[in-house]
């Protein structure tokens, strides 16, 4: 086992590395942090304006969430990082006492990208609630996340779509490294650890010259981002086995906003220790549930006399009920479809990535990787 502190946050964040996989780069490790440990490889269910969507924090636990991001720009517009701090911050606001990731808002450069206007001083945006201007530098964001007191925070990047012109993806690359600079030169909370993101889109060679020197500024974990864009899954494998061998090993890896089952487990094995996305709530919203035989599309109606539930073994409420009644849920437009949908789909990704940690310490992770592909279907 290797033991390293985290950058400067050495008292209140540890890494422990345990074990590497005998088969493939995949990692089993624990990030300590003030708010409790996470056991690694490890899915945040993503919290936007400080609640994953129809969940409740104890249901929340119980589907074996560990960590949970919130958005830097959505509680800023509303209610406000002010009103969070005064209700006593994040944790306390949302009322999860386990450790938290706030985003920094750069992936709405993005998604809004038609609403921002972008220079080397940091971003403009026309809100999406009423069109008032937030204007959002390095320094703003990180004072906004410290101000809503998440355990892990982001630094400020640009995010383009993919594909993109080179000229494009290099320019809001290395503003990506600068402004990273500047939000670590912010940063003053000793409680809150900040991670900062590799950019480079599609390029191999800038990908690894903007995670070098993003190395050389020691930070204390370091985040794969501009991925899941619209990109196909084999550029970001490709993406990731030039990205990742370039990252500290003693430091936490995080790919941000991925994504499906299959895609965890590809990164797994490349060597990513930390994952998010919306996936499974928001397909669990519209009737698609994961099993280890696959999705299923809960409105079809081979479902409606089915009396087996989800899967046998599943411990989540929905699998308390048939396939039949939960289709019958959402046919009837009743909001606890969407609820139990969801619930299900959050504790299958825990149970995934609890069965991929057994897997690695037990050396065996390309074998696990295969089993579930073939029950997908994909492999």
């Amino acid at each position: 086992m290797r033991i390293s502190e985290c950058g400067r946050k050495s008292r209140l964040f540890r890494f422990e590395l345990h074990h590497c996989d005998a088969g493939s780069a995949a990692r089993r490790s624990t990030l300590h942090t003030p708010h409790g440990p996470v056991e690694m490889p490890a899915f945040m269910p993503v919290g936007t304006l400080g609640t994953v969507k129809g969940v409740d924090v104890g249901r929340l636990r119980q589907t074996g969430a560990q960590m949970v991001l919130s958005n830097t720009y959505h509680l800023a517009l509303r209610p406000g990082e002010e009103t969070v701090a005064a209700l006593g911050g994040l944790h306390k606001f949302m009322g999860w006492s386990g450790p938290m990731l706030t985003d920094s808002g750069g992936f709405q450069v993005f998604s809004l990208a038609q609403r921002t206007k972008i220079n080397e001083q940091g971003v403009t945006f026309r809100s999406h609630l009423d069109g008032s201007p937030l204007e959002l530098s390095p320094e703003r964001s990180i004072a906004i996340q410290e101000a809503l007191g998440s355990d892990l925070a982001m630094v400020l990047d640009h995010v383009v779509g993919l594909p993109n012109s080179p000229e494009v993806v290099a320019e809001a690359t290395w503003r990506s490294v600068r402004w990273a600079e500047r939000c670590q030169k912010a940063a003053s909370r000793d409680d809150q650890m900040l991670l900062a993101i590799v950019q480079g889109g599609l390029d191999e060679r800038l990908r690894q010259q903007c995670a070098k020197a993003l190395v050389a500024m020691d930070f204390a974990g370091y985040a794969v981002g501009g991925l899941s864009v619209g990109e196909e899954l084999a550029d970001m494998v490709r993406i990731l086995e030039a990205t990742v061998p370039e990252l500290p090993a003693d430091r936490p890896r995080y790919l941000m906003g991925v994504g499906r089952p299959e895609d965890l487990l590809e990164s797994i094995a490349r060597g990513i220790d930390m994952f998010d996305c919306v996936i499974p709530t928001r397909n669990g919203r519209n009737a698609l549930v994961y099993t280890d035989q696959g999705p299923l599309r809960l409105r079809n109606a081979v479902h409606e006399l089915e009396n087996r539930p989800l899967e046998e073994n599943c411990p989540c409420p929905a699998c308390q009920h048939s396939r039949g009644y939960l289709r019958h849920l959402f046919q009837a437009k009743e909001m606890l479809g969407p609820v139990l949908a969801s619930i299900h789909n959050l504790t299958y990704y825990q149970r995934l990535m609890a069965g991929a940690r057994e897997a690695i310490v037990e050396d065996r992770f390309r074998e696990f990787r295969e089993e579930k592909f073939r029950g997908w279907g994909a492999g």
